[in-house]
C-alpha cells in the first residue's frame, strides 16, 4: 500500500514538472518574422508615447532610402488615412527612383490647433530615426521630407528642428494666418474650422494678433537645418500669393539656412509639384543631388 501511493506520488510530480515544462515553452514564443519583399501596410507607430499611423510603401531591398511624407489638410480625421495613401500615391507617381521607401504620415487635425500637429509630424520622423530599422527589419539610410500644402508647412517647421537629407515643400502654408483669419472675421470669405478654433482659443487677430503671427509659417523663414526645395504654382489661391513674395524674400534673405531653391512656376496652381514636368524633374533633381 505504501508502495502504491509513494508510486502514485511519483507519477503525480513527474507529470506536474512536465505540464508546467511544456506551460513554460509555450510562454516563449517565437519573434514574428518582419516581411520581406516589397509591400505596402498601415502601421500605427508610437515615439515618446505620441502615437501616429503612417502607410509604409516599401520596395524589393531592406537598405533604403526613405522619403517621409506629410499630406495636406482634410479637416476631419475620418479622411487622413485616405489622404495620406493619396499622397503617397502623388508622390510615387513623380519619384524617378523605384528603390526608396515611402512612408506617408496620417498626423490628425480635428480639434486642433493650427500647428499642434507637428508633436504627431516629429514623431514620425524620430521614429523612423530611431525605432523604424529594428521594428521593420531594414537599414535606413537617407532621409528625405516632402509635403503639400499643410504637409508644406510641417516639413519646413520640421526643418527648424531637425537635420535630415533634403526636404521638399509644395505649396506650404498658411503662410499668414492673420490676415487669412482677418478676412474671416470681416465675412470676406467664409468661416473655416482653423481660425474658429484660433479665434475661439486666442481671440480675433485684432486682440491678440502675436498669437496667430506664431503659427504662421511667415514666422518659420529661417534657420533651415536642411536643404530645402520649395515649389510654388503663381495661380495659387489669393490667400496664398498675398504673403508669397515676403516669404520668399524672408527665405532668400536667411542668413542661417543651409541651401534654399524655389521653384515659381506661372500657370500652375496648388498642385504644381504633381502637374508640373518642370516641377517633377527639379525635384528629381534635387533628391539626386544629395
Amino acid at each position: 500500500m505504501k508502495y502504491t501511493v509513494k508510486r502514485i506520488h511519483i507519477m503525480y510530480s513527474v507529470l506536474v514538472f512536465c505540464t508546467l515544462l511544456f506551460a513554460c515553452k509555450e510562454e516563449v514564443k517565437p519573434p514574428v518574422p518582419k516581411p520581406s519583399g516589397a509591400y505596402r501596410e498601415v502601421k500605427t507607430i508610437a515615439h515618446n508615447g505620441v502615437k501616429v499611423d503612417v502607410v509604409i510603401d516599401k520596395p524589393e531591398q531592406n537598405e533604403v532610402d526613405v522619403m517621409l511624407l506629410y499630406h495636406g489638410t482634410v479637416g476631419e480625421d475620418s479622411k487622413i488615412l485616405e489622404a495620406a495613401q493619396n499622397t503617397l500615391d502623388g508622390f510615387k507617381r513623380i519619384l524617378n527612383r523605384k528603390d526608396m521607401m515611402l512612408v506617408s504620415v496620417a498626423y490628425p487635425e480635428e480639434n486642433l490647433l493650427f500647428g499642434d500637429n507637428l508633436a504627431f509630424a516629429e514623431a514620425a520622423l524620430l521614429w523612423l530615426r530611431q525605432d523604424a530599422e529594428k521594428e521593420l527589419g531594414i537599414k535606413v539610410g537617407k532621409v528625405f521630407l516632402a509635403g503639400h500644402s499643410q504637409g508644406g508647412y510641417l516639413v519646413t517647421r520640421l526643418n527648424t528642428m531637425h537635420e535630415t537629407d533634403g526636404v521638399i515643400a509644395n505649396g506650404p502654408g498658411p503662410l499668414n494666418l492673420i490676415y487669412r483669419c482677418e478676412l474671416e472675421e470681416s465675412g470676406k470669405i467664409a468661416s473655416g474650422k482653423v481660425c474658429t478654433l484660433l479665434r475661439n482659443t486666442y481671440g480675433t487677430t485684432t486682440a491678440n494678433p502675436n498669437a496667430y503671427r506664431l503659427r504662421s509659417l511667415l514666422n518659420f523663414s529661417s534657420g533651415f537645418k536642411s536643404d530645402i526645395l520649395f515649389v510654388q504654382g503663381m495661380d495659387d489661391s489669393p490667400i496664398q500669393m498675398y504673403s508669397w513674395p515676403v516669404f520668399k524674400d524672408n527665405v532668400l534673405k536667411c542668413s542661417n539656412c543651409r541651401e534654399r531653391k524655389i521653384l515659381e512656376l506661372p500657370g500652375f496652381g496648388h498642385q504644381a509639384l504633381f502637374e508640373s514636368v518642370e516641377a517633377k524633374d527639379s525635384f528629381n533633381a534635387f533628391i539626386g543631388r544629395r
